[in-house]
């Protein structure tokens, strides 16, 4: 399985383009809605993105979580991804079935709290 889908590809750049226009603008960049989660199937890792940078496609952003209990939000390199394997030698998978319910900032707060990404933010009370 590829890793991102073409639609998400095009969403996540279209985000990218959206908060680099925000920033030379001097404006605060929006707070978008994670696109995709991936994970490791045998590990604690998970990453919610909301973005590729448009000057540097291979660049993503959004919140990161590598299973050590202090989730947070910053960029990891798309071709990492796609190379790294969890300890089991699985590859990264993508959640078929996710869907963002609110911005990146909400996921960031619920998982700050819980030391974890967690999906259902109404129990975390970040929404």
């Amino acid at each position: 399985m590829k890793v991102l889908t073409a639609q998400q590809t095009r969403q996540l750049l279209a985000n990218g383009t959206a908060t680099k226009q925000a920033l030379e603008q001097g404006l605060e960049p929006p707070d978008h809605k994670p696109v995709v989660k991936l994970f490791t199937a045998a590990g604690a890792c998970t990453w919610l993105l909301t973005e590729l940078d448009p000057d540097e496609p291979d660049i993503a952003f959004g919140l990161c979580d590598l299973g050590m209990q202090c989730p947070e939000i910053g960029s990891v390199s798309m071709a990492e991804l796609t190379e790294a394997r969890d300890r089991l030698g699985l590859p990264i998978e993508r959640d078929m079935w996710f869907e963002a319910k609110a911005g990146l900032s909400s996921y960031a707060r619920a998982a700050t709290r819980a030391g974890r990404i967690v999906e259902h933010l109404e129990q975390e009370g970040a929404l």
